[in-house]
């Protein structure tokens, strides 16, 4: 697969579960300008606050033998949940005009998901997806690594 070119005006959503950098390219293929346009992030509460109680037990009908439930996961849901929200406000900023072409960056578990939550318009904008992490790193790093990315 040829590596992407973020041309002038193309958007770049760097997330993870966690954060969200909604950037725009103002410079060209050669020489880019990345500018951050929106920030969000979503704050995860440590596990004492969302669990109350151990995990349940379950009382097999067949014998008297008990086995512990599987805990929820309540650190992965809240990033669906982000991520999902993400993936909306992305279609949002295609449906209104604002946004013609994307390049998604996402840990792979991140891009999975997000990928079951595109809408129509949102997938028909989407020029590339690259599975890295990206989200914490200063914009002038992310611009380097997808401008040396996309020249090959």
């Amino acid at each position: 697969m040829p590596k992407p070119i973020i041309k002038n005006g193309d958007w770049v959503a760097v997330c993870d579960g966690r954060k969200a950098l909604l950037i725009e390219n103002e410079g060209d293929e050669v020489f880019a300008n990345f500018k951050t346009r929106e920030v969000h992030e979503h704050k995860l509460l440590p596990n004492r606050e969302i669990d109350s109680d151990r995990p349940g037990r379950v009382h097999e009908s067949a014998s008297t033998a008990r086995s512990a439930n599987e805990p929820t996961d309540h650190h992965l849901q809240q990033e669906e949940v982000f991520l999902a929200q993400l993936s909306a406000r992305l279609g949002d900023l295609v449906a209104a005009g604002q946004v013609h072409r994307l390049v998604i960056v996402a840990p792979p578990r991140a891009l999975g998901f997000l990928r079951k939550t595109y809408s129509a318009p949102l997938q028909s904008a989407i020029r590339a997806e690259i599975d890295h992490d990206l989200v914490n790193l200063p914009i002038q790093e992310i611009e380097k690594r997808l401008t040396a990315q996309s020249r090959g």
